[in-house]
């Protein structure tokens, strides 16, 4: 007999899934990139009251993402487990995402940090309460090891493409919906209403989509306590939960650091001359009379006119840059898998983006084709670890089901997205008290004080967080042959259980 869980999952089943992390992505990618360019730049917070709200905010998903790792567990519904959630959270997600870059112009001083404050809160909960039964769906669609490998992989070229999207075309669309400025607060609002209203419909897809296969043992009685108590001793959990928690922290360090780095360090005129070499500027009597492909450009603001600051359109293009070759590493990540396992793979590309980001600390300002190489080699090697990220994580829900009988899926993602969520708030904690250390804010911006610290903050930095990662890699014990194992025997298990 067949194992009805061990199966090969269709295209559509796989590209529907994929759509969620997309939606996921356009919040996700935001509050990684733009959170320097929003609360500081456009609408006025300090970066030390950003940093620490950005903090407290994330700690906070330590009790929520648990809860709703329980309560997914134990949902019964003729839909499914986790299915159920992506439709009852999709309008409050989008709604909320909207309010969250949408502050009234009425609301000065203490009622602006409290106003966003709260939607940020809120949002978050709203955000726990999608992808944490969305991110569990990857570990009962299919038992099959390498077939959840291949999920991730179409589940991180959609995030990526969501990741091209919101990195690439955020700030050109703000400039043109908020009147040539990129810190008009009107322009950040109707860029994120269009990714609120994209993300609901990529919801709905993935509810009629996927289908739920893998189940709980089927004598696995509800029992907290034990959830945790088999966590905390699962020991590729605490290794993943670690590297998680730093990577992200770097992710959003980076993320902060970047934006200044790129809009006010490098030299513009420099920045010009690049984007110029790519057929992205347009002369005033190209504008008069502008080709089909100027005005396609031209629509999502991708276009430098005569006299307009080019360093918007410059972080679009290396952003785009480094979304497109780790679409690039996501693709091959299923089969340099399948050659050399998971944990290897992962490894080994998480130490060579370490090396390649300290390298960030070289270039001069007028250096910008470095840093487009930089970009390049950056995102080559961190790309194939993006969807193996989730697949690992799924391994660790077999672990528990290997070593115990016992199988609290959505649980143990639950403790995977906080550890995430924690990560994103302490790096953007770090990365805004760091700016408010050196002095940053919109004014002082170009001191050449606060951009050497800048300067340390995406390169030194943010290669030792992704060091540590790397370390905490090094205690992950599921190897490939250690997976094969496992997937063999629960395969077993559940044979002899359906035979039963």
């Amino acid at each position: 007999m067949t194992d009805a869980t061990n199966v090969k999952l269709s295209f559509k089943e796989k590209a529907g899934y994929s759509l969620s992390d997309a939606s996921a992505n356009f919040v996700f990618q935001m509050f990684i990139v733009f959170p320097t360019a929003f609360y500081i730049d456009s609408i006025g917070i300090s970066a030390a009251v950003m940093g620490t709200m950005l903090l407290w905010v994330r700690l906070s998903d330590a009790v929520t993402d648990p809860i709703m790792g329980v309560i997914a567990d134990r949902t019964t519904h003729r839909w499914g487990k986790f299915r159920p959630w992506l439709i009852w959270s999709a309008i409050p997600f989008a709604v909320l995402f909207w309010l969250t870059f949408t502050v009234p112009d009425s609301l000065q001083g203490s009622a602006r940090i409290w106003y966003v404050v709260v939607t940020y809160t809120v949002l978050m909960m709203a955000y726990t309460m999608n992808n944490v039964p969305y991110a569990a769906l990857n570990g009962v669609m299919t038992s099959n090891s390498s077939e959840r490998t291949s999920l991730s992989s179409y589940r991180f070229v959609a995030a990526m493409g969501a990741s091209f999207i919101v990195q690439g075309l955020t700030l050109p669309l703000v400039m043109k919906f908020g009147n040539g400025s990129r810190t008009d607060p009107s322009g950040w609002s109707a860029t994120v209403a269009i990714y609120a209203a994209v993300s609901v419909v990529f919801f709905v897809i993935t509810f009629f989509s996927v289908k739920e296969r893998v189940k709980p043992p089927v004598d696995q009685k509800h029992d907290l306590k034990q959830d945790i108590r088999e966590v905390l001793h699962n020991r590729p959990w605490l290794a993943m939960f670690g590297m998680v928690l730093f990577v992200f922290i770097t992710l959003a360090l980076r993320g902060n650091a970047n934006y200044v780095f790129v809009t006010r360090y490098l030299d513009v005129e420099a920045l010009r001359s690049f984007i110029e070499g790519l057929g992205l500027t347009a002369t005033a009597a190209q504008i008069e009379s502008p080709s089909l492909g100027l005005k396609i450009l031209d629509l999502f603001g991708m276009v430098v006119k005569p006299g307009a600051d080019p360093a918007g359109v410059g972080f679009s293009v290396l952003s785009m840059t480094g979304a497109l070759v780790q679409i690039l590493g996501v693709l091959s990540a299923k089969k340099l898998a399948d050659w050399f396992g998971k944990k290897a793979v992962f490894t080994a590309g998480l130490a060579g983006t370490a090396i390649f980001q300290a390298m960030y600390f070289i270039p001069g300002a007028q250096d910008v084709s470095m840093v487009f190489m930089l970009t390049i080699l950056v995102n080559i090697c961190y790309g194939p670890t993006i969807p193996l990220l989730w697949a690992m994580i799924a391994d660790c829900a077999d672990w528990s089901e290997w070593k115990n009988n016992r199988r609290s899926t959505a649980f143990v993602f639950a403790g995977m997205v906080f550890a995430l969520k924690a990560g994103l708030g302490f790096g953007g904690a770090i990365a805004g008290w760091m700016l408010a250390m050196y002095g940053y804010s919109a004014a002082t911006a170009t001191d050449p004080e606060v951009l050497l610290g800048v300067r340390k903050m995406v390169s030194f930095y943010s290669a030792g967080f992704f060091g540590i990662g790397v370390v905490f890699m090094l205690f992950f014990p599921i190897s490939k042959h250690v997976a094969l194992q496992m997937s063999d025997e629960l395969e077993e298990r559940r044979r002899k259980a359906a035979t039963a």
